[in-house]
Protein backbone atom coordinates (compact mmCIF):
# COMPACT_ATOMS: atom_id res chain seq x y z
CA UNK A 1 0.00 0.00 0.00
CA UNK A 2 3.11 2.32 0.66
CA UNK A 3 4.92 1.88 -2.45
CA UNK A 4 1.59 2.22 -3.81
CA UNK A 5 1.12 6.17 -2.51
CA UNK A 6 4.25 6.66 -3.54
CA UNK A 7 4.22 5.95 -6.83
CA UNK A 8 1.18 7.89 -7.30
CA UNK A 9 0.83 11.67 -8.30
CA UNK A 10 -0.96 13.85 -5.88
CA UNK A 11 -4.09 13.76 -7.61
CA UNK A 12 -4.51 10.10 -7.83
CA UNK A 13 -3.37 10.06 -3.84
CA UNK A 14 -6.79 12.86 -3.35
CA UNK A 15 -8.63 10.91 -5.58
CA UNK A 16 -8.32 7.32 -3.70
CA UNK A 17 -8.86 9.34 -0.62
CA UNK A 18 -11.62 11.49 -1.31
CA UNK A 19 -13.52 7.85 -2.37
CA UNK A 20 -12.34 5.66 0.77
CA UNK A 21 -13.65 8.51 2.82
CA UNK A 22 -17.05 8.68 0.55
CA UNK A 23 -17.22 4.65 0.98
CA UNK A 24 -16.55 4.70 4.68
CA UNK A 25 -19.67 7.24 4.81
CA UNK A 26 -21.64 4.75 2.62
CA UNK A 27 -20.72 1.75 4.51
CA UNK A 28 -20.60 3.48 8.48
CA UNK A 29 -21.73 6.67 10.11
CA UNK A 30 -18.78 8.07 10.30
CA UNK A 31 -20.25 11.23 12.32
CA UNK A 32 -21.49 9.12 14.76
CA UNK A 33 -18.74 6.92 15.45
CA UNK A 34 -16.28 10.32 15.53
CA UNK A 35 -18.56 12.02 18.19
CA UNK A 36 -18.73 9.76 20.15
CA UNK A 37 -14.77 8.77 20.00
CA UNK A 38 -14.42 12.28 20.69
CA UNK A 39 -16.77 13.44 23.52
CA UNK A 40 -15.15 10.41 25.54
CA UNK A 41 -11.60 11.39 24.66
CA UNK A 42 -12.37 15.02 25.42
CA UNK A 43 -13.67 13.40 28.80
CA UNK A 44 -10.79 11.85 29.80
CA UNK A 45 -8.38 14.79 28.49
CA UNK A 46 -10.60 17.72 29.96
CA UNK A 47 -12.58 16.92 32.14
CA UNK A 48 -12.43 15.88 35.64
CA UNK A 49 -14.32 12.46 37.49
CA UNK A 50 -17.06 12.79 39.21
CA UNK A 51 -19.09 10.96 41.88
CA UNK A 52 -21.40 8.19 40.54
CA UNK A 53 -24.52 9.48 41.80
CA UNK A 54 -23.51 13.11 40.62
CA UNK A 55 -24.76 14.62 37.50
CA UNK A 56 -23.33 15.22 34.25
CA UNK A 57 -23.94 17.85 31.60
CA UNK A 58 -23.31 17.77 27.91
CA UNK A 59 -23.56 20.28 25.78
CA UNK A 60 -24.90 20.92 22.32
CA UNK A 61 -26.40 22.34 19.37
CA UNK A 62 -29.27 22.06 17.15
CA UNK A 63 -28.05 21.98 13.69
CA UNK A 64 -28.88 21.80 10.18
CA UNK A 65 -28.39 17.80 10.39
CA UNK A 66 -30.52 17.19 13.01
CA UNK A 67 -33.83 19.66 11.81
CA UNK A 68 -36.61 17.26 10.20
CA UNK A 69 -38.53 18.12 7.03
CA UNK A 70 -40.30 21.20 8.93
CA UNK A 71 -36.64 22.92 9.06
CA UNK A 72 -37.43 24.54 12.23
CA UNK A 73 -36.82 22.41 15.25
CA UNK A 74 -35.04 19.06 15.93
CA UNK A 75 -36.25 15.67 14.69
CA UNK A 76 -37.99 13.73 17.36
CA UNK A 77 -35.27 10.61 16.69
CA UNK A 78 -32.26 12.82 17.15
CA UNK A 79 -33.30 13.14 20.60
CA UNK A 80 -32.05 9.79 21.39
CA UNK A 81 -28.85 10.07 19.31
CA UNK A 82 -27.59 12.82 21.28
CA UNK A 83 -28.55 10.90 24.65
CA UNK A 84 -26.50 8.42 23.01
CA UNK A 85 -23.04 11.06 23.23
CA UNK A 86 -24.64 12.82 26.79
CA UNK A 87 -24.32 8.71 28.03
CA UNK A 88 -20.62 8.25 26.70
CA UNK A 89 -19.93 11.21 28.86
CA UNK A 90 -21.46 9.70 31.87
CA UNK A 91 -20.11 6.60 31.52
CA UNK A 92 -16.34 7.87 30.81
CA UNK A 93 -16.32 10.63 33.80
CA UNK A 94 -18.17 8.74 36.86
CA UNK A 95 -15.58 5.66 35.29
CA UNK A 96 -18.92 3.27 35.30
CA UNK A 97 -18.11 2.19 31.71
CA UNK A 98 -14.53 0.70 32.92
CA UNK A 99 -16.08 -0.81 36.16
CA UNK A 100 -18.47 -3.05 34.19
CA UNK A 101 -15.73 -3.61 31.37
CA UNK A 102 -13.62 -4.71 34.54
CA UNK A 103 -16.15 -7.46 35.49
CA UNK A 104 -16.64 -8.72 31.91
CA UNK A 105 -20.06 -6.97 31.77
CA UNK A 106 -22.03 -4.99 29.08
CA UNK A 107 -24.46 -2.59 29.02
CA UNK A 108 -27.38 -2.25 26.58
CA UNK A 109 -30.77 -0.87 25.89
CA UNK A 110 -33.23 -2.40 27.31
CA UNK A 111 -35.95 0.36 26.97
CA UNK A 112 -36.49 4.26 26.39
CA UNK A 113 -39.34 6.70 27.03
CA UNK A 114 -38.90 10.02 26.28
CA UNK A 115 -41.37 13.38 26.66
CA UNK A 116 -41.35 16.11 24.70
CA UNK A 117 -41.90 19.18 26.48
CA UNK A 118 -41.17 21.77 23.97
CA UNK A 119 -39.23 21.83 20.36
CA UNK A 120 -35.66 22.52 20.24
CA UNK A 121 -35.47 25.69 17.50
CA UNK A 122 -32.92 24.87 14.81
CA UNK A 123 -29.08 26.56 15.66
CA UNK A 124 -30.24 26.99 19.19
CA UNK A 125 -27.99 25.79 22.40
CA UNK A 126 -28.97 23.38 25.03
CA UNK A 127 -27.09 20.53 27.36
CA UNK A 128 -28.15 17.49 28.08
CA UNK A 129 -28.10 16.57 32.07
CA UNK A 130 -27.46 12.76 33.12
CA UNK A 131 -28.10 11.30 36.45
CA UNK A 132 -28.61 7.53 37.62
CA UNK A 133 -31.98 7.66 39.35
CA UNK A 134 -32.29 4.08 40.57
CA UNK A 135 -31.02 0.11 39.65
CA UNK A 136 -32.09 -3.35 40.66
CA UNK A 137 -29.91 -6.54 40.11
CA UNK A 138 -29.78 -6.25 36.24
CA UNK A 139 -30.25 -3.12 35.23
CA UNK A 140 -29.61 1.00 36.02
CA UNK A 141 -32.29 3.44 35.22
CA UNK A 142 -30.92 6.70 33.93
CA UNK A 143 -32.11 10.21 33.62
CA UNK A 144 -31.48 12.64 30.85
CA UNK A 145 -32.98 16.20 30.66
CA UNK A 146 -33.03 18.55 27.58
CA UNK A 147 -32.62 21.93 28.93
CA UNK A 148 -32.36 25.58 27.03
CA UNK A 149 -29.74 27.78 27.66
CA UNK A 150 -30.78 31.00 28.83
CA UNK A 151 -33.79 30.04 30.15
CA UNK A 152 -32.74 26.56 31.93
CA UNK A 153 -36.32 25.13 30.78
CA UNK A 154 -36.51 21.59 30.22
CA UNK A 155 -37.32 20.58 26.68
CA UNK A 156 -37.52 17.16 26.80
CA UNK A 157 -36.93 14.22 29.56
CA UNK A 158 -35.86 10.91 28.67
CA UNK A 159 -35.86 7.57 30.70
CA UNK A 160 -33.37 4.97 30.08
CA UNK A 161 -33.20 1.11 31.05
CA UNK A 162 -29.32 -0.01 30.81
CA UNK A 163 -29.14 -3.72 31.03
CA UNK A 164 -26.19 -4.92 32.19
CA UNK A 165 -25.01 -8.46 30.66
CA UNK A 166 -23.60 -10.97 32.53
CA UNK A 167 -22.97 -8.47 36.22
CA UNK A 168 -24.62 -7.93 38.68
CA UNK A 169 -25.54 -4.25 39.04
CA UNK A 170 -26.30 -4.03 42.77
CA UNK A 171 -22.59 -5.28 43.32
CA UNK A 172 -21.37 -3.29 40.85
CA UNK A 173 -22.82 0.00 42.63
CA UNK A 174 -22.09 -0.99 46.17
CA UNK A 175 -17.95 -1.23 44.76
CA UNK A 176 -18.32 2.17 43.11
CA UNK A 177 -20.26 3.50 46.07
CA UNK A 178 -17.60 2.07 48.30
CA UNK A 179 -14.60 3.47 46.42
CA UNK A 180 -16.26 6.64 46.21
CA UNK A 181 -16.08 6.97 49.83
CA UNK A 182 -12.76 5.24 49.97
CA UNK A 183 -11.49 8.19 47.65
CA UNK A 184 -13.03 11.34 49.42
CA UNK A 185 -10.13 13.40 51.30
CA UNK A 186 -10.72 13.12 54.78
CA UNK A 187 -11.05 16.81 55.52
CA UNK A 188 -14.13 16.77 52.87
CA UNK A 189 -15.66 13.31 54.18
CA UNK A 190 -19.22 13.09 53.79
CA UNK A 191 -21.62 10.73 54.88
CA UNK A 192 -22.13 7.81 52.55
CA UNK A 193 -24.32 8.53 50.00
CA UNK A 194 -26.64 5.79 49.31
CA UNK A 195 -28.91 3.75 46.82
CA UNK A 196 -31.81 5.84 45.89
CA UNK A 197 -35.47 5.09 46.16
CA UNK A 198 -37.37 4.74 43.49
CA UNK A 199 -39.04 7.34 41.72
CA UNK A 200 -43.05 6.56 41.05
CA UNK A 201 -42.90 7.25 37.35
CA UNK A 202 -39.81 4.66 36.86
CA UNK A 203 -41.86 2.25 39.19
CA UNK A 204 -44.95 2.45 37.05
CA UNK A 205 -42.99 2.41 33.60
CA UNK A 206 -40.82 -0.93 34.99
CA UNK A 207 -44.51 -2.06 35.98
CA UNK A 208 -45.76 -1.66 32.87
CA UNK A 209 -42.49 -3.11 31.18
CA UNK A 210 -43.61 -6.30 32.82
CA UNK A 211 -46.95 -6.37 31.56
CA UNK A 212 -45.81 -5.60 28.04
CA UNK A 213 -43.18 -8.21 28.74
CA UNK A 214 -45.75 -10.75 29.56
CA UNK A 215 -48.39 -10.27 26.68
CA UNK A 216 -45.37 -10.59 24.26
CA UNK A 217 -44.94 -14.16 25.61
CA UNK A 218 -48.17 -15.03 25.73
CA UNK A 219 -48.69 -13.93 21.95
CA UNK A 220 -50.75 -11.03 22.12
Amino acid sequence: MINFLLTCDTYSVAVTALLVIVLLYWVFEVHYFARTLWCATMCRIMKKYVHILDTTSYSSACLTTDVDFLLFHMNNSRYLREVDFARTEFYTRTGLWAAIREKGGLPVQGGTSIRYRKFIRTFSLYSISSRIIYWDRESIYMEHRFVSRGDDFVNAIVHCRQRVINCDVEVLMGELLAKAAKESPGDLQEAPRMKPECPLEIHHWIQANLVSSANLRNGN
